[in-house]
């Protein structure tokens, strides 16, 4: 039986529903966006041909929330698209090439690991590591086509060894100052910066595809 108070004040009763029905729908749209899904609008050239400036994608959360569950750090896979955190202000996905960037989050491809030699001349980059000691280039694995995935030519000369703990990432779209990655001036990516990957483009509608 209801409370004799609600009985005597049925509005009162209502508001207290719709209340408390807002209450957790706000809860569970925190709780998706925090731990299972969260999307973004994609700003700038430096993604394509993959994605373009005002796509949609959906990133998931899901392993990255497993991963510090567990007390470990999620480890994305080469080649994959991923978004991380890297400035304090709440603002659109960016693909700006520029420094001094100040979006709180980037998306970028995984080209190498901890440990690996990134090298970058002649228009080429070539992952050098314990499996392949004489090089090899992660975007023949992950171009689909001319117009879907890295393109061919990659500006720049880099001669590196990635930190521990961190990813060297980079935009699809390396020609000139295209894209602002860990060639010119972003630097390699923690670990514990990256949102997840993206497993979605949602928009434009007629574009609609999985990662």
């Amino acid at each position: 039986m209801e409370p004799k108070f609600f009985q005597k004040h049925p509005i009162l009763h209502d508001i207290c529903s719709l209340i408390l029905f807002v209450g957790a729908v706000v809860l569970g749209t925190l709780a998706l966006n925090a731990f299972i899904f969260r999307s973004y609008n994609v700003v700038g050239v430096s993604m394509e041909n993959t994605f373009h400036s005002n796509d949609r994608v959906i990133v998931n959360r899901v392993p990255v929330s497993v991963s510090h569950f567990l007390g470990q750090e999620y480890v994305p896979a080469r080649g994959q698209i991923i978004v991380f955190a890297n400035g304090p202000a709440d603002g659109p996905l960016t693909c700006q090439a520029q420094s001094g960037i100040t979006d709180q989050y980037i998306i970028k491809r995984v080209i190498a690991f901890p440990g690996e030699r990134v090298v970058v001349k002649d228009g080429t980059l070539r992952v050098y590591n314990e499996e392949h000691p004489d090089g090899f280039i992660p975007d023949e694995e992950t171009r689909k086509s001319d117009l879907d995935g890295p393109k061919r030519y990659t500006s720049g000369e880099v001669d590196m060894v990635v930190p521990e703990g961190e990813l060297f990432v980079s935009g699809d779209n390396r020609e000139g100052t295209h894209s602002y990655d860990s060639r010119n001036g972003l630097g390699t990516i923690p670990y514990c910066r990256i949102a997840g990957p993206v497993i979605l483009r949602l928009y434009p509608f007629d574009s609609i595809r999985l990662f």
